[in-house]
C-alpha cells in the first residue's frame, strides 16, 4: 500500500471495525468498549490479514488521550468531590495502595523487579471512568448517593493517576528503568524537584493566565456566531495546551490537556464547548482503544493463562474486597460499598496510558502490557455480571438483619436520628434525599406537611442535622432504622431510590409496622414496574415518562388544545403503577 494511504487505512479500518464489533457487543449488552479493542486486536501486528500503520495509531491514540482527558476537565467539579471527600479521598488512596501491593508481589513471584511490580500493580488500581459512567447511568445510579461516591471516588484516582504519569519518568532509573546508573538521593531529589518545579509552573500559569484568557477567547469568539470558528478555538485550546504543557514544561499530553479542560470549565460556555468537542473526543478515544488493542498479543491466552487468570482476581476479587471492606470500614451502607466494588472491578483507559509509559521508560515489560491489556477486555467484559452479583449480594444481606447489623455498624457516639418523636403523626417518611428527595421534601414542607428523611449519605444527613430538619441516618431497609421514622404512625413513605428491589425491601418493612401506608417509588424502566406493581406498590412512577407528559402538556396548551387532566383512578385495594 502507498505510503501516503497509511493514515488514510488505518483511520478507516480502525473505525469500520470498531464500528461492526463495538454495535456486536452492544447487541450482547457488553460495553462497546470490548468491540473497539477487539477491532484493535484484528488489525494488530499478531492477527493475520490486514495490519494497521502501528506508528501511525500510536499518534492517533495520544489525541485521543488529549481530547479523553480535554473532556475529563471540563466535566470536572471541585464541589462533588468535595460532597464525598471523606470516603472517596481515604478510600482511593488505600485502595490503590492495596491494588499495587498486591500487582507488585504477583509480579515479584514472576520473577519481575520491584519497580516493575510496582508500576503493573498501578496499572491494575485504576478503574475506567468511561466505563463506570455508563455502567451507573444503564442501572440509574448516576445520580444516587452511590453513584456520586463511586465517581468521586474514580476522579481521586484520576488525579493519583495523573500525578503518577508526571513523577514516574523522575523515579524511572532508581526503580530499575533504562538509562544510567541510578542518581544518589540528592540528585534524585534534585530531579523530583525540578520535574514537580515545572508542573507547578504550568498549574499556576493555567491558573492565573488561562482562567482568564481562554473564558475570555472563548466568549469573543461566540460573539461572531460562527459554529466553525468556535469548535476551532475549543480544539485549538484543547491541543495547544496539551503540545505546549509537553514542548515547554515537560508535562505529558494527559495533564496539559486535563487543565485546559479544568479552565474551559470556569467558562459560561463550557457545555457548548463540550458539546463540539464530543463528536472528535469520541472518534479519537475509539481508535486509542483500537490503538490499545493492536498492542495484546492473543496468544497470551495460552502462552500464560495463569498469569492472566491472577491478573483477573486481583482486579475482580482483590480490588473489590478490598473496596468493600474500605467502605464498611468507613460506616457507609453495604449497598454502598458493593455498588463501590462492582464500580471498581475493571481496568480501563488510565490502566493503558500508565502501562505504555511504563513500557517507554523500559520499567513494565511488553508482556506486563499485554497482560493488562488482556485483564482490561475480560473485567469490562464481565463488569455488568459484577453488578448484578452485588445486587444478588444486597438483597440476601438484606434477608439477614442480623448479619446486616453485624457489617452496618454505626459509628459509635454519633446520633443516628435528629427528630422528635412527639412531632411525627400522620407523617410522610422520604427515603434518600438526593435531587428527587430534596425537591419532594421542600414542596412537604411549603406545605406544612410534617415528614422525616432516611439518608444513607452520612455527609448528607450530616448537612440536614446541620440545617434543622428530621432525619435518620441508615439503610431504610433495616427495620432498627426505619423504626426511628415510626412508620406505624405515619401516613405515606416515598422511596426515591433507583434499585427496585431495595425499594421494595423497604416497603415490605414498612408494611410490617404499618398496613395501611400508602407508598410511592421511582422506577426507571417498564419491568421494574411490572415487578413492583407485583408487589403490591401504591405508585411507582417512571421518570421518564412523567417529564414527556408534563412537556406534552405544555405543547398542548401552546397549541390551543385543552390538555387532558391526567389522574390516577385507583380501586379500592388495588396498586397503581404510573409511567
Amino acid at each position: 500500500m502507498p505510503h501516503q494511504t497509511a493514515l488514510i487505512a488505518t483511520i478507516a479500518a480502525g473505525l469500520g471495525l470498531a464500528f461492526v464489533l463495538g454495535l456486536i457487543a452492544a447487541r450482547l449488552r457488553l460495553p462497546p468498549l470490548v468491540g473497539y479493542l477487539l477491532a484493535g486486536v484484528a488489525i494488530g501486528p499478531y492477527s493475520p490479514g490486514f495490519i494497521a500503520d502501528p506508528a501511525l495509531a500510536q499518534q492517533l491514540a495520544e489525541i485521543g488521550v488529549i481530547l479523553l482527558m480535554f473532556g475529563v476537565g471540563i466535566h470536572f467539579s471541585v464541589e462533588d468531590l468535595l460532597a464525598v471527600r471523606r470516603i472517596a479521598l481515604p478510600g482511593a488512596a488505600a485502595q490503590i495502595a492495596a491494588a499495587t501491593v498486591l500487582g507488585a508481589a504477583v509480579a515479584r513471584l514472576w520473577g519481575w523487579s520491584w519497580g516493575s511490580g510496582i508500576v503493573f500493580g498501578l496499572c491494575l488500581s485504576v478503574a475506567s471512568t468511561v466505563v463506570l459512567l455508563r455502567a451507573l447511568d444503564d442501572r440509574g445510579l448516576l445520580d444516587t448517593a452511590d453513584g456520586r461516591i463511586a465517581v468521586g471516588w474514580l476522579v481521586v484516582e484520576d488525579l493519583a493517576t495523573v500525578l503518577v504519569l508526571v513523577l514516574l519518568p523522575a523515579f524511572a532509573v532508581s526503580l530499575g528503568g533504562e538509562g544510567a546508573a541510578a542518581p544518589t538521593g540528592t540528585s534524585l531529589a534534585a530531579g523530583i524537584g525540578i520535574t514537580l518545579g515545572k508542573v507547578g509552573a504550568f498549574v499556576l500559569l493555567m491558573v492565573v493566565v488561562g482562567r482568564r484568557a481562554v473564558p475570555w477567547l472563548l466568549e469573543r469568539v461566540a460573539r461572531l456566531g460562527s459554529r466553525e470558528l468556535f469548535t476551532l478555538s475549543v480544539l485549538a485550546v484543547a491541543m495547544g495546551t496539551a503540545l505546549g504543557a509537553a514542548s515547554l514544561f515537560g508535562v505529558s499530553f494527559a495533564l496539559g490537556a486535563f487543565f485546559a479542560g479544568v479552565v474551559v470549565n470556569g467558562s459560561d460556555l463550557s457545555h457548548e464547548a463540550a458539546a463540539d468537542a464530543l463528536p472528535l473526543q469520541d472518534a479519537f478515544s475509539v481508535l486509542f482503544f483500537v490503538a490499545v488493542g493492536m498492542l495484546f498479543d492473543p496468544a497470551i491466552l495460552l502462552r500464560q493463562p495463569l498469569e492472566v487468570l491472577a491478573v483477573l482476581l486481583i482486579v475482580m476479587v482483590g480490588k473489590s474486597v478490598g473496596a468493600l471492606a474500605i467502605v464498611l470500614l468507613f460506616q457507609h451502607p453495604l449497598h454502598t460499598a458493593l455498588v463501590i466494588s462492582a464500580s471498581l472491578a475493571q481496568i480501563g483507559e488510565f490502566s493503558f496510558i500508565l502501562a505504555a509509559l511504563g513500557v517507554s521508560l523500559g520499567l513494565l515489560p511488553e508482556e506486563g502490557q499485554s497482560l493488562i491489556v488482556a485483564g482490561a477486555l475480560l473485567t469490562i467484559g464481565l463488569n455488568p455480571l459484577a453488578f448484578a452479583a452485588a445486587g444478588r449480594l444486597s438483597r440476601w444481606a438484606a434477608e439477614r438483619p442480623r448479619l446486616l447489623a453485624a457489617l452496618e455498624r454505626g459509628t459509635p457516639g454519633t446520633p443516628l436520628t435528629t427528630a422528635d418523636d412527639r412531632t411525627l403523626r400522620d407523617h410522610t417518611i422520604v427515603v434518600g434525599y438526593g435531587r428527587v428527595g430534596g425537591t419532594i421534601g421542600q414542596a412537604l414542607a411549603g406545605a406544612g406537611v410534617p415528614y422525616i428523611v432516611i439518608e444513607q449519605n452520612r455527609e448528607l444527613f450530616e448537612t440536614l442535622r446541620d440545617r434543622g430538619l428530621p432525619a435518620v441516618y441508615g439503610n431504610a431497609s433495616r427495620m432498627t432504622v426505619l423504626e426511628l421514622a415510626h412508620p406505624e404512625r405515619a401516613r405515606l413513605i416515598v422511596v426515591t431510590t433507583p434499585d427496585p428491589f431495595q425499594a421494595r425491601a423497604v416497603v415490605d418493612q414498612a408494611r410490617k409496622a404499618n398496613p395501611s401506608i400508602d407508598s410511592v417509588v421511582r422506577t426507571h424502566s417498564e419491568e421494574e414496574r411490572a415487578y413492583l406493581a407485583r408487589a403490591g406498590v401504591g405508585l411507582a412512577v417512571m421518570g421518564e415518562r412523567e417529564l414527556a407528559r408534563a412537556m406534552a402538556r405544555y405543547a398542548l396548551s401552546v397549541s390551543g388544545v385543552e390538555p387532558a387532566d391526567a389522574t390516577d383512578e385507583r380501586p379500592e385495594g388495588s396498586s397503581t403503577v404510573r409511567g
